[in-house]
């Protein structure tokens, strides 16, 4: 069975969306599984076995009808059997629908539900995880734990990282700044100040700064300040791999806190009170959300995450 998924949104949108890849190829291994996602977002299934092919296609961008014509075009020319579509916009509808693809699935709360062949209702106290989607197919929409397959280059890397900043055998604590400096963002002040007391309080224990391709300009800043061991991931799946052997990750939610949170090592995730409660976990509790009294994550003291850390 050929299947298509439509999946708009960035980095973190993908990662949710895992769970319904997963339950569906378990349900039907022999699937070819296509995403159409955003550019910049590509890099999320570096670390996913289900899909076999992605479609790059600028949702938010200012498409043209020949945008849409070459995307409607490259669909058709696939024959695909299903569509899954996680976008509410009317545009995605009518692409399905003039697609021609028999089955095609999409939330009741879709734009043009009339344009689809089943719609699903979507619980807003669910996970956002959940596999709604593929209720019309009979199938439990009980979500699975993300999944993630690091690919052994990655895995390389981030040993190699570790070796040549002295941090292999010694443990370490990532700390990932956010998106570049932004009306949100946590403070460069206060990023210095997690950095110095832990450096002051356990000085054998060192901390890296995950630099991204979205963080580059806040990672540059800080490292103006201070000498510091920065590490330059240049996709998730090295992302993860770094994550991986981390004694604690600290940052702001994001798709590097879903992705920690998911390897299960121990996250302090900055929040604001606009923030989505954290997603519950089996077992021991890895993860613990520390909110900013506001809306603004740069109303969080420092000192309220460090009490997070030690303790007192």
């Amino acid at each position: 069975m050929r299947v298509l998924a439509l999946v708009p949104g960035g980095i973190s949108d993908q990662l949710q969306f895992f769970p319904t890849l997963t339950t569906l190829k378990k349900n039907y291994p022999n699937a070819e599984i296509a995403i159409v996602v955003e550019p910049a977002a590509k890099s999320a299934y570096r670390v996913s076995r289900a899909v076999s092919e992605l479609i790059p296609f600028d949702y938010q961008g200012q498409n043209s009808p020949s945008d849409w014509a070459n995307l409607l075009g490259i669909i058709r020319d696939r024959e695909f059997e299903l569509a899954l579509c996680a976008s509410h916009r009317w545009e995605e509808g009518v692409l399905l629908w003039l697609s021609g693809i028999p089955t095609r699935i999409g939330y009741s709360s879709t734009q043009v539900p009339w344009l689809y062949t089943s719609t699903v209702a979507t619980d807003m106290q669910q996970s956002s995880t959940s596999p709604a989607l593929l209720q019309s197919l009979a199938i439990s929409p009980t979500a699975p734990p993300i999944e993630f397959n690091v690919p052994e280059e990655d895995i390389a890397w981030a040993d190699a990282q570790c070796q040549s900043l002295g941090v292999a055998d010694s443990g370490y604590v990532v700390m990932y700044p956010g998106l570049n400096a932004q009306a949100d963002s946590y403070p460069l002040d206060s990023w210095m100040s997690l950095i110095d007391d832990f450096q002051a309080k356990q000085p054998q224990l060192p901390v890296i700064i995950l630099e991204t391709v979205d963080s580059k300009d806040t990672t540059t800043s800080l490292g103006r300040q201070r000498n510091l061991k920065t590490v330059t991931a240049a996709n998730l799946g090295q992302i993860a791999a770094l994550l991986a052997g981390a004694n604690l990750v600290i940052s702001p939610d994001s798709y590097v806190s879903q992705v920690a949170m998911t390897l299960q090592v121990f996250t302090l995730v900055l929040q604001t009170t606009l923030s989505q409660p954290l997603p519950p976990t089996d077992g021991e509790m890895r993860a613990l959300g520390v909110q900013s009294a506001t809306e603004n994550l740069a109303d969080l003291p420092p000192g309220n995450v460090l009490q997070k850390v030690w303790g007192t």
